[in-house]
């Protein structure tokens, strides 16, 4: 997803220590000195500094997942499985925070959508996702990873139409999609797990045809900005 931070002028003042409550910048104790009081931090402000913590557990899980994948200790894989879990559940209270103090963060409901994902609840992720869509529409980053999410409940008809929308609309996450659909079929073959044979090979069909698509039209497309 999007890891753009979040962070207010009030919580940039609180992390340098130099943030004081408004109307006079000191609150006296027992009629002594004065010392500095806690920033009044707004809801909006409140909710990105869960957006961001979030995303710091859930990095550390993407990591920790990556490298349980290429273990060959099965019990060191084991290990890591079970610690990236951990900070995947860290992460979803993180954005449920984020999103229940700032209901209209699309990045923490985009975010929640994720992590959501990766522990398995499709459904939720996708409810997720909706959110943080019906808040900001177009918005590439959620559009891909629902996809991947419906590749995860077998909807490939719905799977392809987000791979569509992206293809028009961002071909950098349409890319992304069509990785995690051929890493879908890779599995499916070695482990069909109720996926219709016919249903998986025209889907590769497809999936083959649009990638070759995409080939084709990538010489196309606009240089990147070199700004960017």
């Amino acid at each position: 997803m999007a890891r753009t931070i979040l962070i207010g002028a009030a919580v940039l003042a609180m992390a340098a220590g130099v943030a004081w409550a408004s109307g006079g910048g000191s609150a006296p104790v027992g009629g002594g000195s004065a010392v500095p009081t806690s920033p009044r931090l707004t809801p909006e402000q409140m909710a990105a500094m869960q957006y961001n913590d979030g995303l710091k557990q859930q990095e550390k899980a993407d990591r920790l997942s990556a490298e349980a994948g290429t273990a060959a200790d099965p019990k060191k894989r084991s290990k890591m499985e079970a610690d990236a879990t951990k900070a995947y559940e860290k992460a979803r209270g993180k954005f449920e925070n984020a999103v229940k103090k700032d209901t209209d963060m699309f990045q923490a409901h985009g975010a929640l959508g994720y992590v959501r994902r990766r522990l398995g609840d499709f459904e939720g992720s996708l409810a997720a996702y909706a959110q943080a869509l019906a808040i900001k529409p177009g918005y590439t980053p959620a559009i891909e990873y629902r996809g991947e999410a419906y590749l995860g409940l077998g909807r490939l008809d719905d799977a392809k139409a987000a791979y569509m929308e992206l293809f028009n609309a961002d071909r950098k996450r349409a890319d992304e999609l069509s990785g995690a659909m051929t890493r879908w079929v890779e599995a499916k073959r070695q482990d069909p797990a109720g996926v219709d044979p016919k249903t998986l090979e025209e889907f590769s069909t497809w999936l083959s045809q649009r990638l070759e698509i995409a080939r084709q039209t990538t010489a196309l497309l606009p240089p990147a900005d070199p700004r960017w």
